[in-house]
């Protein structure tokens, strides 16, 4: 398990995960064994465009209930680290770009990212600036583009 990655986040997360996984090994893998018991029934495999759809189902949802299996077991629960005045896991926080542009952020586990919904990871080259800074704190974040100025406006844990 040394070589594995470690996937960062949420108690809550994690139950989420955990649910879908179930879901899939029981009630969809139910499903998708129909469709292909269904789809045999048709005939002559060989040109049984039912069959192999279901098939294709098949494969997508094991590579999906290995991929869930992978994050479950290589799970790290990262806790809202409540440092006072400090950027930490849980933090919601404020910042200013060089252009006055406001924007507001919570920092999360890896896999509960999603920059578009303001949701950034705490691995993330942002997300990494970010830690451990406080209010009236300028961080530069190194980027391919360049580099990008932040002021920190406020913090809340």
């Amino acid at each position: 398990m040394g070589t594995e990655n470690r996937y960062k986040m949420s108690q809550e997360r994690l139950a989420e995960l955990k649910q879908e996984l179930e879901y899939l090994q029981t009630v969809r893998e139910k499903e998708v064994a129909e469709q292909i018991r269904e789809a045999r029934s048709f005939g002559d495999l060989s040109e049984n465009s039912e069959y192999d759809e279901a098939k294709t189902e098949q494969g997508k949802l094991y590579s999906k209930i290995a991929e869930l299996q992978n994050l479950i077991e290589n799970a790290e629960i990262v806790e809202m680290t409540a440092m006072a005045g400090r950027v930490g896991h849980g933090s919601l926080v404020k910042v200013r770009d060089a252009n006055g542009a406001v924007m507001q952020y919570s920092v999360v586990g890896s896999q509960e990212a999603n920059p578009m919904e303001g949701l950034i990871s705490s691995d993330s080259p942002f997300g990494r600036c970010l830690m451990g800074h406080g209010v009236g704190e300028t961080v530069i974040v190194e980027a391919p583009a360049g580099q990008y100025r932040y002021e920190i406006l406020e913090i809340e844990n």
